[in-house]
């Protein structure tokens, strides 16, 4: 854990990366509504910010500014508010701790990146830092488990395998750093539409388990064999759901990319290029395809929620 700010600073800015599963695999739904997964968390160097600021005691507020910023919900449905709100309850008092929350996000919304779990992980880090609570990184891990799957991975980055609902997270080997293309779509998918979708197709999934290959390519730092044991058990889902991601994925393994997969829920693809000047290449040609909103390139792993 990072050493706290003094308590007389008036702010602290975090960074923190978004994250796409290298494999996803899912299971059947259980009877609270989750299901069971077995998934690798990979962090890249796609980053919103989250600057926390003193508050009068008890209240708390959020601005968002930057990548789809009106789609980003002002009230306590909204992860960094509530988790300040949580951090406070559990750890001090909330009627004498206070926060107000801007978020300037390049992460998109609804994309499969968890964004707004991001956002979540980057508010406990600075709200627990600015209310100087000296908490272990356990006891903040513990707070992001009851926020959302996602959230105790934004804290950690690097490359993980997760379990449970996806809350449950160890780190994973990985050597070297991996070069990205990121696709985003023209308007995204809801995940509890495409978890829906994925159990009309699956009446009934096998147990979850990450794939060997895989984390025997991520070991060897070997981005060929890396690309060809992407996997995502949601991809046929959101294939469905959003038919022309299967064109965009069939156009960038065209273009060269090593490897391809619909990020988490999607509908954003992550390509897997061989190296950083493939990547740059594949970015240009797949920009010129006209097939994303936008294209952006990004490597990884990268560290967690960190305060700059």
């Amino acid at each position: 854990m990072v050493s706290p700010v003094p308590p007389t600073y008036d702010s602290v800015r975090v960074r923190v990366p978004a994250k796409i599963n290298l494999a996803l695999k899912v299971g059947p739904r259980r009877r609270d509504g989750f299901h069971p997964l077995a998934t690798v968390y990979h962090a890249v160097s796609l980053f919103d910010e989250v600057t926390v600021n003193r508050a009068p005691p008890g209240r708390f507020s959020i601005t968002v500014t930057g990548e789809g910023a009106a789609s980003v919900p002002r009230d306590d449905s909204n992860l960094a508010l509530r988790a300040a709100r949580l951090l406070a309850t559990s750890f001090t008092d909330e009627s004498v701790a206070g926060a107000r929350i801007e978020i300037a996000k390049q992460i998109p919304v609804a994309g499969g990146l968890a964004g707004g779990s991001a956002d979540g992980a980057a508010s406990l880090v600075g709200c627990s830092m600015l209310w100087d609570l000296d908490l272990s990184p356990e006891q903040l891990r513990r707070v992001a488990a009851l926020l959302g799957s996602d959230v105790p991975f934004a804290m950690l980055g690097g490359t993980a395998m997760g379990s449970g609902r996806g809350e449950e997270v160890m780190p994973a080997l990985a050597r070297g750093t991996f070069h990205w293309v990121l696709g985003f779509a023209h308007q995204g998918l809801s995940t509890p539409a495409v978890y829906r979708r994925f159990d009309e197709l699956n009446p009934r999934p096998a147990v979850p388990r990450v794939p060997v290959a895989l984390m025997e390519a991520l070991r060897a730092g070997d981005p060929e064999a890396l690309g060809a044991a992407l996997d995502n058990d949601l991809q046929p889902a959101a294939l469905d759901l959003q038919p022309k991601l299967g064109r965009t994925l069939s156009a960038g393994l065209e273009l060269g990319a090593v490897g391809a997969v619909v990020s988490g829920s999607g509908p954003t693809i992550a390509f897997l290029a061989g190296d950083e000047n493939a990547a740059v290449d594949l970015a240009v040609a797949l920009s010129s395809e006209g097939l994303c909103r936008s294209v952006r390139r990004a490597t990884g792993p990268v560290p967690g929620a960190r305060p700059i």
